[in-house]
């Protein structure tokens, strides 16, 4: 029995572990975009962006898993997403990828503004372009102070992915759960929290030493 709960539970991780990856893949390049565009100088698309992010971080993301999901089925009659597991799991992978970036471009807007403007000025003096400004002289600074604010977010993704079962993705907790129906056990449910407790370890150790490794970047 023992052997057949944690192979199932494997399974859920493993699920887990795909939403995980796959999110930020999407979410942290995104996140800079919009990180970007929250910043930019002209004023529509500034106000477009800082409003879409209010919305995102301002809503919860269950809803948005739900709306995202069933959404353009209810209003254009056609669920884009495609039918079965595949296309609950794109919809899951799309929601998270938005509300994680959302989240990332304020970290990051954060970051980038925390540099002193000497910085940038002394830049153009040396005679450097904006983007080496930024690449040679702003980014590793920017690096060193968002790790901290970015391994909460990290490991909180870690746990928010259970969320998606809302919209009938398998991944570890539905695992778990399943036991309880099934042959009335819940030990599995319980089981679940240890693999969420080592693998957030393990981001836990990696972001120290990464931060450790960034001391050099004071700023």
């Amino acid at each position: 029995m023992f052997e057949t709960v944690m192979q199932a539970l494997l399974e859920g991780f493993f699920q887990t572990l795909h939403i995980f990856i796959l999110t930020l893949l999407g979410a942290l390049p995104i996140g800079l975009i919009i990180a970007f565009g929250s910043m930019s100088k002209f004023k529509p698309l500034r106000y477009l962006v800082r409003t879409i992010v209010w919305v995102v971080r301002g809503t919860p993301l269950m809803l948005q898993l739900i709306a995202i999901y069933y959404g353009p089925g209810l209003i254009f009659d056609n669920n884009f997403w495609g039918q079965g597991n595949e296309g609950r799991f794109i919809a899951v992978i799309v929601a998270f990828i938005l509300n994680y970036a959302c989240y990332f471009s304020e970290i990051y807007r954060g970051g980038i503004e925390s540099i002193p403007k000497g910085q940038y000025e002394a830049g153009q003096v040396l005679g450097m372009t904006k983007p080496q400004i930024f690449f040679k002289i702003v980014l590793m600074q920017v690096v060193k102070r968002i790790i901290p604010p970015m391994s909460n977010e990290i490991i909180t993704l870690v746990k928010d992915t259970s969320l998606s079962r809302v919209i009938a993705v398998y991944e570890i907790i539905w695992a778990g759960q399943a036991y309880i129906k099934s042959d009335g056990i819940i030990w599995p449910l319980f089981f679940t929290g240890v693999f969420y407790l080592v693998f957030n370890g393990l981001l836990t150790l990696l972001f120290g030493f990464i931060e450790k490794k960034l001391n050099y970047y004071r700023g």
